[in-house]
Parts: C-alpha cells; sequence; structure tokens
C-alpha cells in the first residue's frame, strides 16, 4: 500500500502515527478483503487549528473535530444499512481511497477523556476514517450500526478494546 503521510505536528511522529496509519488500513482492507497492495491513501497528521480550517473550508463548521475524510469517489450505499460496493482499481490497477485528516489536539482529550490509550485511540480514529473512504457512514442508523460493527470487529483484532462498549 502507499500511504503519503505529511505530518505538520511532532507529536504524532512521536507517537508513531505512520505505524499507526498502516496497521489501521491494512486491517480494514483485509476485513473487507481489498489487496492492499492496490491501494493508495493521503494522511495529514495535524493540530486542532488545521483542522478547524479544514472543517470549516470543506463541511462550513466551525471547530476543530478529531479525524475528516475526503474519498476519492463516492461509494455510498444507496440503501441504509447496506455496504458499499467495493472500490475498483483504476486502469492502473491502483485504488484510490482518498484524503484523512487527523488533530493531535482533539484525539488526545477524546483519548484522555475516555481513560483510553493515546494510540488506541488514534488507530480508531484511522480505522473509522478508511472505512469513510469506502464508503461507509453514520449519518443514518442502519449505516451507523454497520459502521460501528466493523470498527469493533477490526479494532478487537487489533487487541484494541470495542470504543462503542458501555464498560
Amino acid at each position: 500500500m502507499q500511504i503519503d503521510i505529511d505530518i505538520t505536528d511532532d507529536r504524532w511522529t512521536v507517537l508513531g502515527l505512520e505505524d499507526i496509519v498502516q496497521r489501521a488500513a491494512e486491517a480494514v482492507l483485509d476485513r473487507l478483503e481489498i489487496d492492499p497492495e492496490d491501494c493508495e491513501l493521503s494522511v495529514l497528521g495535524c493540530d486542532d487549528a488545521r483542522i478547524r480550517d479544514l472543517n470549516s473550508e470543506f463541511r462550513d463548521r466551525d471547530g476543530a473535530t478529531n479525524v475528516l475524510s475526503w474519498p476519492a469517489e463516492e461509494r455510498g450505499a444507496e440503501q441504509a444499512g447496506d455496504r458499499p460496493e467495493p472500490p475498483e482499481p483504476d486502469m492502473f490497477g491502483t485504488i484510490e481511497l482518498g484524503d484523512i485528516a487527523i488533530s493531535y489536539d482533539t484525539c488526545a482529550r477524546e483519548a484522555r477523556s475516555a481513560g483510553k490509550p493515546l494510540a488506541d485511540h488514534a488507530t480508531h480514529l484511522m480505522v473509522h476514517g478508511v472505512l469513510h473512504l469506502l464508503g461507509f457512514d453514520h449519518v443514518r442508523d442502519p449505516d451507523a450500526t454497520l459502521m460501528e460493527g466493523l470498527e469493533a470487529e477490526i479494532l478487537g483484532k487489533m487487541g484494541i478494546a470495542n470504543p462503542y462498549s458501555e464498560e
């Protein structure tokens, strides 16, 4: 898998964002039976100031958020609760997944508040972001159930607790 990572906040380097992205993306693609060798992904590891600007520019929302994603193409399912169609390689055999931005400040604040290891929470957010790039969403309740179930299953296989568990 080709992953282009742009780290503009050095705290991501210390945490090991490159390894987190690699592991999370490969786990998602493996679960969905998509060959990682065919895929390309871009990730921006930034801070709240940068993600706030991106959130404002692309979502017309004022404020920082934990993760944003921009799929290379629209892949969402038409019927609520259905799985999106798997992506097809282009004429060069490549699947361009899209772009993800993740904010260290918000990620760290959420992990601390939930009493979770920062690396585990960052991994969850990357799994979440890659699923978005593949057409999964959580706007409609049946879609959220599907997406959250996949996240919990993938993270469980990675040795990370279910982020949606009440415990």
